[in-house]
């Protein structure tokens, strides 16, 4: 029932006019963040010393945040409009150039990301180019709603291995293979993680972008999509980052870690209405940390 709900609501969106997402994202964002008590106020209390700003500075940007987080929903139903002659009506690429190296190299591309802007999109802006996308997926607590965006993620010819399954050696088959696996790599990643400072907090962080690098020599590209104030949306592609292998394996994948993180809070630091900042990031207390960590992976 929810699978067909869904398919038949992004049929619906698919005919509106890119305009009109924009506007009704806006007018469901901002019911969103009235509505929303909780969520709303997990958000404001871990943005305020994030930033370190004042409580209602923050509540602007959550608001803001909150709209961009209804767009994205909207983006991801309208996703199997895009193709490839219509790409750059929505998305524009700095530096694509840069991933296309990384490919040539052989060894796969690591793409270190975030949940920054619609991150669906990014994914988009690489397949539509002619290049291979896999990426590690956590399951929706509705299996019906896994299934929708399975299917969305299919029209964009992403490949997805779902957490809980063999999706550890189906990645490393990918990289292998010289495809992009795609990490989502700002969510709590338990006692397992690299507990690091993150936005001004210890928080447990995924390393399943060091371990990849390390284990298959691939590089890591970070890259983020961020949408504009006209509401279309520009990818930003830094440069390749390398693993360093000093001969001290946890100690490496820390520091490789530490730079692949600091790079994901300049992002969000210059674009915080882009992120989502309700989400349960510093969930796991540096108490609970486990040795051996560095075997922990964590995708999105």
């Amino acid at each position: 029932m929810l699978y067909n709900a869904l398919m038949f609501l992004s049929r619906l969106i698919r005919c509106l006019p890119y305009g009109a997402l924009l506007f009704l994202g806006k007018i469901f964002g901002n019911l969103y963040y009235l509505l929303i008590k909780k969520q709303r106020e997990r958000a404001v209390a871990q943005m305020m010393p994030a930033l370190q700003i004042s409580e209602s500075e923050a509540r602007k940007i959550v608001r803001e945040s909150f709209i961009n987080l209804a767009r994205n929903v909207l983006d991801i139903l309208y996703m199997p409009n895009l193709n490839e002659k219509n790409l750059s009506d929505y998305i524009e690429i700095d530096h694509l150039d840069r991933m296309r190296d990384a490919l040539a190299e052989g060894h796969g591309v690591v793409v270190l990301t975030a949940h920054i802007g619609t991150w669906e999109w990014l994914s988009a802006s690489f397949t539509l180019n002619g290049m291979p996308v896999t990426a590690i997926a956590k399951l929706q607590p509705n299996q019906e709603y896994s299934r929708v965006l399975d299917d969305l993620r299919a029209t964009i010819n992403v490949e997805i291995f779902n957490r809980g399954t063999s999706e550890l050696l189906a990645a490393g088959r990918a990289l292998k293979k010289g495809k992009i696996l795609g990490f989502l790599a700002d969510q709590d990643a338990g006692p397992g993680g690299a507990f690091i400072n993150f936005l001004g907090k210890i928080a447990s962080t995924p390393m399943g972008p060091a371990v990849f690098s390390k284990k298959f020599n691939s590089p890591v590209v970070p890259a983020f999509i961020i949408r504009q104030p006209n509401g279309r949306h520009l990818v930003k592609i830094f440069e390749a980052m390398r693993f360093e292998d000093t001969g001290d394996a946890d100690g490496d994948l820390l520091r490789f870690t530490e730079k692949m993180t600091a790079i994901i809070e300049s992002v969000i630091r210059e674009n915080p209405t882009q992120w989502l900042w309700f989400q349960k990031r510093w969930n796991t207390p540096p108490e609970m940390q486990k040795k051996n960590k560095h075997h922990t992976v964590t995708g999105r």
